[in-house]
């Protein structure tokens, strides 16, 4: 079953007390965990919600979108997994299909990290579950009515604790986006590595516009990946201006 935390909520009137729980508890939920050191808080941040310039929704935004998040799960982690990340901290779910997925990886590498960071936060899902001024938290054990149990098996696959640190696990938890299979619930690891392995896996990636040189220009072309080489893939299709249209698994 998913474990959860408390619901953190910053209500009016709050206390100094009240405002430093919410801010820990941004933390802890968009870093997954992580350890923050003093040297790596957002103080302007914490300050301009402390009184009041800013809500729970900016603080959340500015800590994703900071180097301290880009650096622990974007530049150090595979495509798929940042994505399953971004899902699991800001919106507080799995993703439950590839579409989802593909949506968020096109979205990164055709407009860049910020604008995919603001497609969760400024989205209606997050407005609908969190508001102004709740902090996102997960919602596995609260999924709206008629959700398909596949739905609840990616959430559990993908959060393994309350005490789980997203950092510690770089490899894709949810390959099974791809092919609309499911994940099996099983007890978390001890050693923390609990992944669906990619190994086998393969991946077609459908490119529109990607320039080979000066002058060449493609309408459409098509590569074939293993899973541990599709973020590789990705930095190359960016250096040649391409436009990934759709990522699907394949047999």
């Amino acid at each position: 079953m998913v474990s959860t935390l408390p619901i953190a909520e910053l209500r009016t009137g709050a206390t100094p007390d009240d405002i430093g729980q919410v801010i820990r508890a941004v933390y802890r939920q968009v870093l997954g965990n992580a350890h923050v050191m003093d040297s790596e808080r957002l103080v302007s941040a914490e300050s301009m919600l402390a009184d009041g310039s800013i809500s729970v929704r900016d603080f959340v935004r500015a800590v994703a979108k900071s180097e301290l998040y880009y650096n622990r799960f974007f530049s150090s982690t595979s495509s798929y997994r940042s994505v399953e990340l971004n899902f699991k901290h800001l919106l507080g779910r799995a993703p439950l299909d590839q579409s989802e997925v593909s949506k968020h990886v096109q979205t990164y590498t055709n407009e860049g990290f910020d604008a995919d960071i603001d497609s969760y936060i400024d989205s209606d899902e997050y407005q609908e579950a969190f508001g102004e001024n709740t902090v996102p938290f997960f919602r596995g054990t609260s999924s709206p009515v008629g959700q398909k149990q596949v739905g609840y098996n990616r959430m559990a696959a993908l959060i393994r604790g309350a005490a789980e640190t997203s950092s510690a696990v770089k490899d894709s938890n949810l390959y099974s986006v791809a092919n609309n299979s499911t994940n099996q619930i099983s007890a978390p690891s001890s050693r923390g590595t609990g992944t669906a392995d990619a190994t086998g896996k393969r991946f077609k990636i459908v490119v529109s516009g990607q320039t080979f040189g000066a002058r060449r220009r493609l309408a459409n072309t098509t590569f074939i990946v293993d899973g541990d080489d599709m973020t590789p893939q990705i930095k190359r299709i960016n250096k040649t201006s391409g436009r990934i249209v759709s990522i699907t698994e394949i047999n």
